[in-house]
């Protein structure tokens, strides 16, 4: 057996799981973990932020379908993390994460860094809830053994950030080890659903009038795009992802049309809100999805049925009664749906079908409404800008988006045509992802340009990591829509309290950055600020073309109410009326 010191057994394992990069900064916590990858076919690569180093693996998760590593050294390094790491776990999302730790003899010491009031070493507490498992290595010769663990659990059933605390002396002490082959830790299949199960939802599907097919990101990360598909053809029913799933059909697809909830598209809600079988699959159901839970807004489950597949049995039945609930793997199980409707019935023409063609007309109906936003108006709205990229991108390209007022409009208004197209951060809602999740993404897919739709606050958040790109050329670019301000909260605080209760600081001249200077700043090869429509396709498409980072910067309307989103649905914001009550 070889004599292996820590730092060199993290890295040998991650090149045996197929690993290409190791994101993180330096710190006197990972020195020794670090030192392993001079010699390491693993490249490292170095953000500004240990919070951007968890959003480049969690973009580069979701374009790719595969895990990086992250490392941080002990103390603020690490808590750096939490929020990249929130997001990812929040919406399923796998990495591995390892964080410097006190040596193994100075525990509870108050070392340097250290958080030791409560308990020694605590900071495995502050990852708990945000991780499938956080492992604490006390012995050089059981990282091995965590190692495999780690990344089997991050992998598979539900997928999610784990994270290993690797003590200093742990990472610099050497011991004679067998690393495991990571194939022998893995289930070499996928869980299918009960036949008896399968059989009643097969049922009710195939007698159901007005199905629905509800694909959340459980789809996309099971690769469940062909079964989707294949399953709605059959039936000829209307497909109404969740934004986690986008791109799972494409958008120009006649069975898609568009999404539920908040801010679905009119005949999302429509259909979902009269469907007669609703088949959900990966799909949690959320506040904004479902308008709430307002009945008949979005979905009126009953006396809609509901067949709800997931692999996390805690999903299913949680926000909406179940008439056949099915856990699996989603490719699986509806590839087993497929099988049991083709049994049970033929594909569903479209000839006289009035249901067919009550889902073409209500499609046209919302691809109108967006038109209408798209108009040459100065200053631009966010609608004719997202219309300007669109010419200009090509069909395999991947948009990034942040929380706020860019993923309110991206996410309903703009097409994609195949998944892992669109990356976009869901239950944890975080501003500032997309600046470095976009270079994640475009390490997954050399071979695609990505552009990372951004407010200018959100950008604020992140923009440090232009310099990671610019670094190690990253071909990316960055659309930051330019509002002067976090303008989606302040029509929030508008809405609910009124003008003379706004408390929301607005980017005007005096304080508003000059994105331009900044880009020349960070050394980026490529700089153009819009104003006028007319000039949105020579800017994007130059970026596009551009080898290497770019920025472009649109300026856009400041004070649409609704910050540029359609608004269809309901969205409970816990107002100060119902409180009171």
């Amino acid at each position: 057996m070889p004599r292996l010191t820590g730092g060199e057994i993290i890295a040998n394992y991650l090149e045996k799981e197929g690993v290409e990069y190791l994101v993180g900064i330096p710190g006197h916590g990972s020195t020794n973990l670090l030192d392993a990858f001079n010699d390491s076919s693993v490249e490292v690569i170095q953000p500004r932020h240990e919070q951007g180093a968890a959003h480049l693996a969690d973009g580069y998760a979701r374009a790719s379908g595969e895990p990086l590593a992250v490392f941080t050294s002990i103390g603020p390094g690490a808590t750096n993390t939490v929020t990249g790491v929130a997001t990812a776990y929040v919406d399923s999302i796998p990495m591995v994460v390892f964080t410097g730790a006190p040596q193994t003899h100075e525990y509870g010491e108050g070392i340097l860094q250290e958080i030791d009031r409560q308990k020694p070493g605590d900071f495995p507490s502050v990852m708990e809830p945000i991780t499938k498992q956080s492992f604490v290595v006390d012995d050089v010769e059981h990282l091995p053994r965590v190692l495999r663990r780690a990344f089997q659990l991050a992998l598979t059933g539900r997928p999610g950030p784990v994270h290993v605390d690797v003590p200093m002396d742990v990472q610099g002490s050497a011991a004679d080890v067998e690393l495991p082959d990571p194939a022998h830790s893995r289930a070499h299949s996928r869980t299918g659903g009960d036949p008896d199960s399968v059989s009643e939802a097969a049922d009710l599907l195939a007698d159901a009038e007005r199905p629905v097919l509800v694909p959340g990101g459980g789809t996309m990360l099971a690769e469940a795009w062909d079964e989707v598909q294949a399953l709605a053809e059959h039936l000829k029913a209307p497909v109404i992802p969740t934004f986690q799933a986008k791109g799972i059909i494409p958008e120009d697809h006649e069975l898609f049309v568009g999404y539920a909830g908040w801010i679905g598209s009119t005949a999302g809600n429509e259909l979902a809100s009269n469907a007669d079988v609703v088949l959900a699959v990966g799909c949690r159901f959320s506040d904004l999805h479902t308008s709430s839970f307002e009945p008949g807004v979005s979905f009126e489950i009953p006396p809609s049925k509901l067949i709800h597949v997931d692999i996390d049995t805690r999903e299913i039945g949680k926000n909406y009664p179940v008439e056949v609930g099915i856990q699996g793997d989603a490719k699986v199980v509806t590839q087993q749906l497929y099988e049991g409707v083709s049994d049970r019935i033929d594909e569903v023409s479209t000839e006289n079908n009035e249901y067919y063609d009550e889902i073409q007309e209500l499609w046209e109906e919302w691809e109108q409404l967006i038109e209408e936003r798209r108009t040459d108006d100065v200053p631009m709205s966010i609608s004719r800008v997202l219309g300007g990229l669109r010419e200009v991108l090509p069909r395999e390209g991947i948009v990034v988006s942040s929380a706020g007022q860019p993923q309110e409009t991206t996410n309903p208004q703009f097409p994609v045509y195949g998944p892992r197209t669109n990356i976009s951060c869901g239950g944890f809602s975080t501003m500032g992802f997309g600046v470095s999740a976009a270079i994640g993404a475009k390490l997954a897919r050399p071979d695609r340009p990505v552009v990372d739709i951004e407010g200018d606050g959100s950008f604020l958040m992140s923009n440090q990591e232009v310099a990671c790109a610019v670094e190690h050329d990253i071909d990316v670019t960055w659309l930051i829509l330019n509002n002067h301000g976090w303008k989606s909260i302040r029509n929030l605080q508008v809405d609910k309290y009124g003008w003379d209760r706004v408390l929301n600081t607005p980017f005007n001249e005096e304080t508003d950055v000059d994105y331009m200077k900044m880009a020349e700043a960070f050394n980026v090869g490529y700089t153009e600020r819009v104003v006028k429509p007319e000039n949105l396709g020579d800017a994007l498409g130059g970026a596009i073309e551009h080898d290497g980072p770019a920025i472009v910067e649109a300026f856009v309307e400041p004070d649409n109410p609704d910050s540029g989103a359609i608004v269809t649905g309901e969205w409970d914001l816990a107002d100060l009326e119902k409180e009171v009550e």
